[in-house]
């Protein structure tokens, strides 16, 4: 199938020598006008566009703006087709993203080479590009299968918090989406990759590998003792992922998980562990995951105690709100609680 390359001059008879030099090669589309262009543009995507610079209305280098500002169109290549023989106009339209500037009257040997060279360089970074989108989308796949592996290791350890992992992260997407909406902390969240938080997430508790067997699956209430041991659990976590990305150099995807798995256990007024941060001090992925997190232990049976209802659930998180939770966060939480039950149910 030929490509399509547009031509676009006000002079009809620089269209019909463009036509006449392109026809054999390509699918031509001759348009008198930048306007016109725009108009075509809706129902075809050409390969290349060549474009005449000193037009009306519309001027070559307007368009190439109005192009470059549109997604849909901004990867085309553009080649300005003008008269203008002077290196301040060729500047300018390399600064806009032109890929090439052809001199009028050309010659069809000049006008084919050059066509033919820019659409084998852009062929070529569109291969590469895919390549690079396929390898990325594969390690992006490998590393949430790893984080769901070692998030399965903990929780197949921890015979008492089956489904926790898998139902808190879907609290933190219903809670992360409704702070965004309501305007609570949006512009920090908005600065985060949300996708890797939402993976990384699933990691909280990462460091109860290394609580013993004999506390972590105790069937009865944990001594004081014990407890401390149990609270070890954030520090280990930190330490366990602080090593990992020592090793693999994977600073961004894991710095997210080593953070919540430190900071979940905080509480706002200063009195959680293992730090003892208190307010705003305390990162805003670790004060997320306070609320999801002590909510599902909450509406979950224990072997030591019966599940709560959702409703006293929220009502727990409400009190508790100013002084465990973030009073900004637990009242989001609240005006979900609907959508959080569900979610609960369903999982």
């Amino acid at each position: 199938m030929k490509k399509i390359i547009f031509v676009v001059d006000d002079n009809s008879t620089n269209l019909t020598v463009a036509e006449d030099a392109l026809a054999d090669h390509y699918q031509v589309i001759a348009l008198p006008s930048a306007a016109v262009m725009f108009k075509a543009l809706e129902k075809f995507c050409p390969d290349l566009i060549l474009l005449d610079i000193d037009m009306p209305e519309i001027t070559g280098f307007e368009a190439m703006e109005k192009l470059k500002a549109d997604e849909r169109y901004s990867n085309i290549p553009v080649i300005f087709l003008t008269g203008l023989n002077d290196s301040a106009s060729e500047a300018h339209g390399i600064k806009l993203g032109a890929v090439d500037f052809i001199m009028k009257p050309f010659s069809e040997p000049v006008l084919l080479n050059r066509l033919k060279n820019h659409l084998f360089i852009d062929d070529l970074i569109r291969k590469r590009t895919a390549q690079l989108e396929e390898r990325t989308e594969q390690l992006e796949l490998l590393k949430n299968g790893l984080v769901c592996t070692m998030a399965d290791l903990v929780e197949n350890r921890d015979k008492n918090t089956g489904g926790h992992i898998d139902r808190t992260a879907g609290y933190m997407k219903i809670l992360i989406d409704a702070m965004i909406e309501q305007g609570v902390y949006k512009d920090e969240i908005l600065e985060w990759d949300l996708d890797l938080v939402l993976s990384s997430a699933r990691l909280h508790d990462l460091g109860k590998i290394a609580i013993p067997d004999s506390i972590l699956n105790k069937p009865d209430k944990l001594t004081d003792e014990e407890f401390s041991v149990m609270k070890t659990h954030s520090l280990e976590g930190e330490r366990i992922i602080s090593n990992a990305m020592k090793r693999t150099g994977e600073v961004q995807f894991l710095q997210y998980a080593k953070i919540i798995a430190a900071s979940h256990h905080e509480r706002w007024n200063g009195a959680g562990y293992p730090y003892a941060l208190s307010g705003e001090a305390i990162p805003l992925q670790g004060r997320i995951m306070a609320v999801i997190d002590v909510y599902d232990a909450l509406v979950s049976e224990r072997p030591y105690k019966k599940a709560f209802s959702h409703e006293k659930a929220i009502q727990i998180i409400m009190e508790d709100a100013g002084s465990h939770f973030d009073p900004r966060i637990a009242e989001v939480f609240n005006s979900i609680s609907e959508q959080i039950e569900k979610l609960k149910d369903e999982i």
